[in-house]
């Protein structure tokens, strides 16, 4: 069956992201491939103790800057080879915490110093690239705040440097409130395949590894000879690790040393950390893409997985054209089966290209406790799902060249269920990203009707999965979000602007969820009257067209002609001069007389008064036959029209107008709590 020329650029977007996406799933099955194959046991040798710097970037991190200097203090490791540098660009009370941690430290024999440059230009990286002009030892390593370093840590790293062209040793990181939430399982396990399978497959070859800007150790020789910290991305660690193996430098990643940390476990802190991640690596795809594939001594192989690695946030858009896309193709009855005639097999398909395979991978990279860990796959398919629209937004971002600004993660030094971070500072609001999430779950839950109404309801797991993830994450972006100042005050003013603040910030939830609830359901009752009336309608001239029987036809007919007047009743009228209605279109700029449906309505008129003519004439005779050829070619030609005007019925003057006022609501809710924010932050700025 022939479709119309969108239905067909829809369809075209819809196979290349598909095919697209396959590629880079089939390219991390790969990695899982050779993971397996990589040696177990890394060469070590004997180096001594090379001196080292250990520099701390810090900004703003209250809650868990002393236990980093602590546990960094607390290694085992000679004082007069160790140098610590806390990089500390804060402006809240973390400076004098600091300040006071690292005069007692100082006091106890330790290299240790306080280093404020009086500035965030170019921020952690920006930070680093100062640091870097003291220093002289042999190595350098680097912990963020929120981790953990053993005290062992230096002595189990540093004698893998076992060959001179080993730039950066990597180690593993661990989750030290893995079991805090749903989210910080799910971020976990993400982690874990990042290193596990990725770095581990990566790892002493040829292939291109990333430091991870933390728990790892650089030789001082390897960042100067890459050309030091760049701060032109968001991700300086990927930007200076492959500039390094450019160079020739060699990295090598330790799964067996892992580094305690703590995952973030406020929803728009994790979004945050994501957008950073997904925007900077485009960023530096567009930076290094082409310096590596004209590079002659880097491997094809490398090439490929570099490309690969650094342009892969782009499945986050194409996932979200597939879910756009899959709704209007099912409801054009466009076949999207495998194989047509087995539907099944499409869901096979996806099972085994997704959480099948999936669950072999960690069978591979968990062993005994791999049941454990399966159990929170369906959370991380959600999770990953509900991330496509923020991340989506990052790699446009990057795209687009927008301006850099380095958003710190924000942790609050959480570590057991029982730990209670929503009064603490560092709160980060729900952003606008939120609105978008909140429209894809509600274009999620018409799509599941379209496919079940379209007799394709094999394709509403594969929607609602994505549905729920846009809804989960919207949720906790907005019950994460606190209206609470940093700064404490005891006023009368203040407080009761606080609970001015947290009243509007109720009765807004309760607003959004009344308006997602009422868009929803004017969406499905939109759909049963404007777009299943069509469906139904071409499934009846789909049993015209397969049948020779004057009975049957004339009951499809008769279905058909219910359908239209239910149709018709909300469609814009032509009058001519006189005042009779001529045309009935939902085309409403530049319409076509295909899809007018009074003349629609006429041909199956004439349809119906054919049909009755050909029921009083022998089923042998030339005229019945005739006479059935034509039915039939009507039908095939109705078919045809239906289906032309059926995009058009999703984009009436009706349903923008209710589109733009139902977005236009949540806009409004979401400027007022912007505006209770900013009044709360001018308090605290003035002082009063």
């Amino acid at each position: 069956m022939a479709i119309n020329p969108f239905t067909a650029f829809v369809f075209d977007l819809f196979i290349l992201s598909a095919i697209i996406i396959t590629a880079y799933t089939c390219n991390f099955y790969y990695l899982a491939f050779l993971s397996r194959k990589r040696k177990d046991h890394l060469q070590t040798a004997d180096l001594g103790t090379p001196s080292i710097t250990i520099q701390l970037p810090i900004y703003n991190e209250k809650y868990v800057a002393k236990r980093l200097v602590d546990s960094v203090c607390n290694m085992d490791y000679p004082q007069d080879k160790m140098r610590i540098m806390v990089l500390d660009d804060s402006d809240d009370d973390t400076v004098d915490l600091l300040a006071d941690t690292v005069d007692d430290y100082r006091k106890k024999g330790f290299q240790i110093e306080h280093v404020r440059r009086g500035t965030r230009k170019g921020y952690k990286a920006g930070a680093l690239k100062y640091a870097m002009q003291t220093t002289d030892t042999e190595l350098v390593a680097i912990f963020d705040a929120d981790f953990i370093p053993p005290e062992w840590f230096l002595k189990r790293a540093i004698p893998h440097f076992s060959k001179s062209n080993i730039g950066l040793v990597q180690c593993r990181w661990g989750h030290v409130n893995e079991n805090y939430s749903a989210i910080t399982q799910a971020q976990a396990l993400s982690l874990d395949f990042h290193f596990l399978i990725e770095q581990k497959a990566k790892s002493n070859s040829h292939l291109f590894m990333n430091f991870n800007g933390t728990a790892g150790i650089w030789k001082r020789d390897c960042i100067e000879d890459a050309g030091g910290w760049h701060t032109a991305t968001l991700v300086e660690d990927l930007d200076l690790s492959y500039r390094a193996q450019m160079k020739g430098w060699k990295c090598v990643f330790l799964p067996d040393v892992v580094v305690d940390a703590e995952l973030p476990v406020q929803m728009n802190a994790a979004k945050r950390q994501q957008f950073r991640w997904a925007k900077g690596s485009i960023q530096c795809a567009l930076k290094l893409l082409t310096d590596i594939t004209i590079k002659r001594k880097i491997a094809i192989e490398a090439k490929i997985q570099a490309f690969i690695q650094l342009t892969r946030h782009i499945v986050y858009p194409l996932m979200l054209i597939q879910f756009l896309s899959l709704p209007i193709l099912l409801a054009a009855n466009v076949n999207l089966y495998v194989i047509s005639f087995l539907p099944a097999l499409t869901i096979a398909t996806y099972l085994a290209m997704g959480p099948g395979a999936y669950i072999m991978i960690m069978q591979s990279m968990y062993h005994k406790s791999w049941k454990s860990k399966a159990k929170i796959l369906p959370t991380l398919l959600v999770y990953n799902a509900g991330m496509s629209v923020n991340n989506t937004v990052a790699v446009f971002d990057a795209v687009l060249g927008k301006k850099n600004e380095f958003l710190r993660t924000p942790k609050y030094g959480v570590l057991k269920k029982k730990d209670d971070w929503k009064d603490n500072a560092y709160n980060l609001p729900f952003s606008q990203v939120t609105l978008l999430e909140l429209f894809f779950g509600v274009y999620g839950i018409l799509g599941i009707f379209i496919s079940i109404f379209s007799n394709n309801p094999i394709f509403a797991p594969i929607i609602a999965l994505q549905a729920i993830g846009f809804f989960y994450i919207a949720y906790l972006s907005l019950s994460h979000t606190r209206f609470k100042r940093n700064k404490s005050s005891t006023s009368r003013i203040r407080t009761k602007k606080e609970k001015m603040a947290n009243l509007v910030y109720k009765l807004s939830m309760v607003g959004i969820a009344a308006i997602i609830v009422f868009g929803g359901s004017m969406a499905i009752y939109g759909y049963s009257t404007d777009i299943y009336p069509l469906d139904r309608m071409r499934g009846n001239l789909d049993g015209i067209i397969g049948s020779s029987d004057p009975v049957a036809i004339k009951a499809h007919l008769l279905a058909i002609q219910t359908d239209l007047t239910v149709v018709m009743e909300n469609l814009p009228e032509t009058t001519n001069a006189n005042g009779d209605v001529i045309s009935k279109n939902p085309v409403w700029m530049f319409p076509t007389e295909s899809t007018n449906f009074l003349r629609i309505e006429n041909a199956v008129e004439t349809m119906t008064a054919s049909i009755e003519k050909i029921s009083t004439v022998p089923k042998d005779s030339s005229a019945y036959h005739t006479g059935m050829l034509d039915i039939n070619s009507r039908a095939v030609s109705l078919q045809t029209d239906i289906m032309d005007a059926t995009p058009y019925m999703y984009v009436s003057i009706q349903n923008i107008a209710f589109s733009t006022i139902w977005i236009a609501a949540i806009l409004g809710i979401f400027a007022a709590l912007k505006r209770k924010k900013d009044q709360l932050k001018e308090v605290d700025d003035v002082g009063v």
